[in-house]
């Protein structure tokens, strides 16, 4: 069975104060963009039962193989059902640490694919428990549309956002961001605009309201991230902004835009909406 794990960009995220148990109580509008993984996984009978073989190709996913939320996923749902033994492959095309919610996709439809190749019969419930053990985005994953999230990311409502028609410029520079460093830098703020009622306007509406509350730390740290909003907002751009924590930068434009020339270590895509 094949899935497509599905990549996201932020529509605003006000980061509004810092728990006590040393998280950040968020509030971000999570869209789903075409880009994808793809992740397959085929039931082998001469492995033994829970025994999984899993790899990788396309883009590199750096770190321990053993703390791939693939594999973390397989062991979160062997530990509810009996599984059988498993060959799995991922095909990694959404950046790494990008500000895409790459590696949280995989780990979220990892769940997806099991319940339904094995039919387990996990309830939504059940899924959605598993998904915020794996990580705070994981939850939004497990369905393909926009959803307002809150808390740490993982209380989520559906919400209507209507891009139909704009097109999408996603420019990724591979600068690598610690998520963990920006939440230690940057400056708490107690004004936030009503992120909702914002994003119910026209994209050319949002600048100045639709603020992601990282871009500044991280634009100070990493000038060049900056200046890829920069550039959209030059070429055309309605609304640009830093993905997450980064180092992914979008631009929203009304009609088919001219893509600027990046650097030739930088990705970029375009989409029409």
């Amino acid at each position: 069975m094949l899935l497509f794990p599905f990549a996201k960009i932020n529509l605003g995220l006000q980061v509004l104060r810092k728990r006590p148990d040393g998280y950040h109580d968020l509030r971000s509008v999570l869209l789903p963009i075409p880009l994808c993984d793809a992740l397959e996984a085929v039931v082998d009978e001469s492995f033994a039962p829970g025994e999984v073989q899993f790899d990788s190709s396309g883009l590199p996913v750096p770190g321990d193989p053993a703390a791939n939320l693939c594999l973390k996923a397989v062991e979160l749902v062997g530990q509810q059902r009996k599984l059988p033994g498993l060959r799995m492959h991922l095909l990694k095309a959404i950046p790494t640490g990008a500000g895409l919610g790459g590696g949280s996709s995989d780990g979220a439809h990892t769940l997806l694919l099991l319940n339904q190749l094995l039919s387990l019969g996990l309830s939504p419930e059940e899924l959605h428990a598993m998904a915020a053990r794996l990580g705070s985005d994981c939850p939004f994953f497990l369905k393909e549309q926009p959803q307002l999230a809150e808390s740490r990311g993982e209380q989520l409502t559906p919400i209507n956002v209507d891009l139909k028609g704009h097109w999408l410029v996603l420019v990724n520079p591979g600068i690598h961001v610690s998520t963990a460093e920006v939440f230690q830098g940057i400056q708490l703020t107690s004004s936030h605009a009503d992120l909702q009622q914002a994003l119910r306007g026209q994209p050319s509406t949002w600048p100045g309201t639709v603020v992601n509350d990282m871009e500044a730390y991280v634009f100070a740290k990493h000038p060049a991230v900056g200046a890829i909003k920069a550039e959209l907002l030059k070429h055309g751009a309605v609304y640009a902004a830093m993905s997450g924590s980064g180092s992914s930068v979008f631009g929203i434009f009304g009609e088919q835009p001219t893509v600027p020339e990046f650097p030739a270590a930088y990705r970029s895509w375009v989409f029409h909406l």
